[in-house]
């Protein structure tokens, strides 16, 4: 496959008058930003989409030999746009969406081929930041955080982290990161273990990642999840018992109650709405 011609251009799927992913390659290194800057690069399901054909175009590309993930503005990602991605429906219907979508996102990490880095220049919440743990390694600006949430959200782990995390962190800082919900600096990312190295000045992130990459593809090292293809295939049977029990937690009332309240306090009419008639509506026809 030829190499993309332009210095930045959207990603696959992306609206070109307002890409939601920008997709750039030099010196056989493929840099996927994502460019809601906004909404703190919050993920849509739309945005997920271009990601996951960003990470597909690297895939195949020969001449692409090594990927990063970053952050336009002040934020890495700011995690689910929820209010966005919910959708009135069956609770059926979105259990089953929930589960296929959500393993559907990780397993892009996991399958993907080739090194694969993330430069975090801003904080990280949720998903960003257990799909960032799948990488090789996570280099982050100073001004970076990383916070899961998820009992604060009514969910559960999610992203392999449940298995993921003690791994990379040891049992007792995993605990404080996904039962006590604490946000970590990035020094403390770095002490915990959860990222590779704090980049100053914070300008330099990317041409750091940039660096770093280049000099593993020159050691000829590859993507560290195949080469232990037990520990792979533990965090795709992660992925998948987790993804089936976030997508329960969706239809139980502490999701529904802290999306309700998250909905209101920011004077979004529509999303209130719609998880008012889910935590009111799910609780009867779920025993339909």
């Amino acid at each position: 496959m030829a190499p993309p011609t332009a210095a930045s251009q959207s990603a696959p799927g992306s609206s070109p008058s307002r890409p939601l992913v920008l997709f750039e390659v030099k010196r056989h290194v493929a840099t996927i930003t994502f460019n809601r800057p906004e909404r703190y690069n919050a993920w849509t399901l739309e945005m997920i989409a271009a990601m996951q054909e960003s990470l597909k175009q690297c895939a195949a590309d020969d001449n692409i030999q090594a990927a990063i993930i970053t952050g336009s503005g002040l934020y890495y990602c700011s995690g689910v746009d929820f209010s966005s991605s919910m959708k009135p429906m069956w609770p059926s219907t979105l259990l089953a969406f929930a589960r296929d979508r959500n393993k559907a996102l990780f397993d892009s990490f996991l399958d993907f081929p080739k090194p694969l880095f993330a430069a975090v220049n801003g904080p990280a919440i949720g998903a960003s930041v257990t799909s960032a743990a799948l990488c090789d390694a996570v280099l982050a600006s100073s001004s970076a955080t990383f916070h899961t949430p998820f009992r604060a959200l009514g969910v559960v782990p999610e992203g392999c982290s449940s298995v993921n995390f003690p791994k990379l962190m040891g049992e007792t800082h995993a605990k404080v990161m996904l039962e006590e919900g604490r946000k970590l600096s990035a020094a403390e990312a770095c002490d915990f273990g959860l990222i590779s190295q704090v980049v100053e000045p914070a300008e330099s992130l990317l041409d750091c990642t940039q660096a770093f990459a280049e000099a593993w593809i020159r050691d000829g090292r590859g993507r560290t999840l195949a080469q232990d293809p037990g520990w792979l295939e533990t965090l795709r049977r992660a992925n998948a018992e987790e993804s089936e029990a976030l997508a329960r937690s969706f239809l139980q009332a502490p999701f529904l109650n802290a999306q309700y309240e998250f909905a209101a306090s920011r004077g979004k009419t529509v999303p209130k709405m719609i998880f008012w008639t889910a935590k009111t509506v799910f609780p009867l026809i779920s025993r339909l």
